[in-house]
C-alpha cells in the first residue's frame, strides 16, 4: 500500500491551523460593580488582569488601579461610612474606609477584624475619625506600638 506524498502536508497544514485559533474574547468587559453609601459612591471595573476602582464624594474622587487576587469588595456602614476591601496579586490585603466629611483611615487586613457583623478597628483608629461616624465600628486593643500606644483610658472602650 502507497502514501499520498501530499497527505503529511496536509496534515501538517491543518494543525497548524487548528492550533493558530483563540478562543473568542467577549466583546465587552463585565460590567462595573457599584455602591452608593450616603454622599459617597464606589464604582469598580475589570480589563484583563487589572481591577480599577474609584471613591467619589463630595470632596472629589479616588481612583485606584492594581493586580488584585480578590476584590474589591465594597459595603456601607449605618448609611454612611463606605469601605473597600481587596486583596493584591501578591496577597497582601487592605481596608480602607471613607467618611463623607472627605477623610479616609486605611489599614492592612491583618489589623481589621470582624465580629458579630461589625468590623472592628485597632482602638488607635478612634481619634482619627470624625466623631459622628465612631459608632460604625467597635475597637480593639490588640495593636499596641511604641509610636502609638494604647492608654488605660482607651483599653476600656476596646472590645476585645
Amino acid at each position: 500500500m502507497t502514501m499520498n506524498p501530499l497527505l503529511p502536508l496536509a496534515a501538517l497544514l491543518l494543525a497548524g491551523t487548528a492550533h493558530a485559533q483563540t478562543a473568542n474574547k467577549p466583546a465587552n468587559p463585565p460590567p462595573p460593580s457599584s455602591l452608593a453609601c450616603g454622599v459617597l459612591k464606589a464604582e469598580s471595573s475589570k480589563t484583563g488582569a487589572t481591577s480599577s476602582w474609584t471613591v467619589s464624594g463630595p470632596s472629589g474622587k479616588n481612583t485606584e488601579t492594581g493586580a488584585l487576587k480578590n476584590g474589591p469588595r465594597f459595603d456601607c456602614l449605618d448609611g454612611a461610612v463606605l469601605t473597600v476591601e481587596f486583596t493584591s496579586t501578591a496577597g497582601h490585603s487592605f481596608f480602607d474606609a471613607y467618611f463623607p466629611d472627605g477623610t479616609n483611615i486605611g489599614y492592612g487586613r491583618q489589623q481589621i477584624d470582624r465580629r458579630n457583623a461589625r468590623v472592628v478597628l485597632p482602638i488607635q483608629a478612634k481619634s482619627r475619625i470624625a466623631a459622628p461616624y465612631r459608632t460604625a465600628f467597635d475597637y480593639h486593643c490588640k495593636l499596641n506600638m511604641p509610636a502609638d500606644p494604647i492608654s488605660p483610658a482607651m483599653r476600656a472602650e476596646c472590645a476585645f
